[in-house]
């Protein structure tokens, strides 16, 4: 049990480092990625969508879709492919440590045609 407290603090920790990598690289606070809402705020920044987003995580099933959305903006933000994004989503303790410390570079918002 004490082992099991421990991997979840360490993959937590991991998390939270990466995503405030993730935030310097776009040259925002990475203080940022702590506070909640904000950092949905500033993430839709990073991607370029406006703040308005926020209100469709309120709506039921939207809020999944936009959400997958914004990490799949967020990937292509970085010149990553979509198979980078479905690890993100589905190995977020993964891919988050390679976007955030490894030697991906922040390319601005990806427009969306």
């Amino acid at each position: 049990m004490e082992v099991a407290i421990i991997i979840y603090l360490a993959i937590v920790i991991l998390l939270i480092v990466s995503l405030w990598k993730i935030y310097l690289k776009a040259n925002k606070p990475g203080w940022a990625c702590l506070i909640p809402i904000y950092n949905i705020i500033v993430l839709l920044e990073i991607i370029g969508k406006p703040w308005w987003w926020l209100l469709l995580f309120l709506i039921p099933i939207v809020n999944i879709v936009f959400a997958i959305w914004m990490t799949n903006l967020l990937s292509k933000s970085f010149g990553k492919s979509i198979g980078f994004t479905i690890g993100l989503l589905f190995l977020p303790f993964i891919f988050y440590p390679i976007l955030g410390l490894g030697d991906a570079k922040y390319n601005g918002p990806v427009e969306v045609h």
